[in-house]
């Protein structure tokens, strides 16, 4: 029997709240001011068969490409219980720093679904401090790759011997674990409440009820068509322009997207895997729906996806990547709003069409211990049509907070050996190795 409108509501809100309370046990348990105050994280929870129930209102490039890391968990046979580690892009991830957590969630002896969380770390090793080498024209210049792998204490040593800050990876590790392993024991408070049937039934009508909403608004706009060229500004080895080309029809409730006619993988780091792309598309398909529309797998039933392999928005190993979910990720969201605007379906004007990005870091003198420093500056969204867009605020691909001042008052870049208040607070992250 179908869930009534209630019924789809409540059912909604409860999948929700898993996901929200996975991101407030990782932002709250966090050490770093990367995840705990700008809280560049994101949290999910998926179905046995790896389709997205429901997402917190975190960074939607995390988010749209979190399928694709449950998906390549789910070809490992993971067993119920089990916890994966994983940041490889051609595997799943989306840049580097990404590190993401998942667990398959022990559902009365089976896997009954997936608890899933994805943090920016602010180093994860590569050539520089940040793990974002402007210079990298490989995928291994950018830090440690880890395909999906089961988590296990060696699993976590190899990581925090290849980074820059292994005191506060642990931190935020450990605080990625807890938050998966919460959102476990809510699926399985949720078993408790309506049963394993009912759990499954709601996710199932769920699903369709999104797909449903999602048709409904697409197919309201008629047949149309719209095609834009934009242009990143170098790819941080050669200044000359890259062309990301896209064609998009809306025709009978679905959304066409080809990307053919994009420029090919370029030198530097500007590449995007089809993950992170994705994610873009999704956004746009989002930003097209009336807000009480749950995002899950059911909007991506409605959107058809073409990229050549090989060019810049669906590269191929070992391409360098880091700056592709960052800098191209806002202009493919920007060149699909032109494509629809052209189209003739009513979006806001292109935005900042980046995240600003700012990192570095040394080590402490005298000490051993390294720091690092992540932060992107707000910019501005284009103007909608009936408001213009604000201004001064992260916006498109990125949702994250700024680091406050305050945290950086307390946490010198580069401590003074001896200070009392920086031995008080290094333990929170906030001196040394922990900025």
């Amino acid at each position: 029997m179908s869930l009534d409108a209630v019924g789809l509501e409540v059912m909604a809100e409860a999948f929700a709240s898993v996901a929200e309370e996975m991101g407030l046990v990782l932002v709250h348990s966090a050490r770093s001011p990367n995840i705990r105050e700008r809280r560049d994280a994101s949290a999910a929870l998926f179905d046995p068969a790896g389709v997205m129930l429901a997402q917190a209102a975190h960074i939607p490039v995390h988010l749209g490409a979190l399928a694709d890391a449950v998906a390549a968990v789910r070809e490992l046979a993971p067993r119920p219980g089990e916890q994966f580690v994983l940041n490889d892009p051609y595997h799943g991830g989306s840049h580097l720093p990404d590190l993401t957590l998942i667990e398959a969630v022990d559902v009365l002896g089976e896997v009954g679904g997936y608890a899933v969380v994805r943090a920016h770390h602010s180093d994860v090793g590569g050539a520089t401090p940040g793990s974002m080498p402007a210079g990298a024209r490989e995928l291994y210049a950018e830090g440690l790759i880890l395909p999906p792998v089961r988590w296990t204490d060696e699993v976590e040593q190899v990581l925090l011997a290849n980074v820059r800050t292994p005191a506060v990876r642990r931190g935020d590790l450990a605080a990625q674990r807890a938050a998966v392993a919460r959102g476990a024991d809510q699926l399985r408070a949720l078993v408790r409440r309506y049963g394993a049937g009912g759990v499954r039934d709601a996710a199932g009508d769920l699903l369709d009820y999104v797909e449903r909403r999602t048709r409904s608004v697409l197919g309201g706009f008629g047949a149309r068509q719209g095609a834009v060229t934009d242009w990143l500004e170098g790819d941080g080895i050669s200044p000359d322009d890259t062309a990301i080309a896209v064609r998009v029809e809306l025709a009978e409730g679905e959304l066409y997207v080809d990307f053919r006619g994009t420029a090919p993988a370029v030198g530097g780091n500007t590449n995007c895997p089809l993950a992170v792309t994705r994610s873009a598309v999704l956004f746009v398909v989002r930003t097209l729906l009336p807000e009480d529309v749950p995002m899950n797998g059911g909007v991506e039933r409605a959107v058809r996806l073409t990229a050549p392999p090989g060019c810049l928005v669906n590269a191929r190993p070992p391409s360098a990547v880091a700056a592709g979910n960052v800098e191209t990720s806002q202009r493919i969201a920007d060149a699909l709003f032109g494509a629809l605007a052209e189209a003739g379906v009513p979006v806001p004007a292109q935005g900042q069409g980046t995240m600003n990005n700012v990192t570095f870091g040394g080590r402490a003198a005298g000490t051993a211990a390294g720091w690092t420093y992540y932060e992107t500056i707000g910019g501005g969204q284009g103007a909608g049509p009936s408001a213009a867009g604000p201004s001064g605020v992260h916006v498109g691909m990125s949702n994250t907070r700024n680091t406050p001042v305050e945290v950086l008052e307390v946490a010198p870049l580069r401590p003074a050996v001896g200070n009392r208040r920086c031995r008080a607070l290094a333990r929170w992250g906030w001196c040394g190795a922990g900025v």
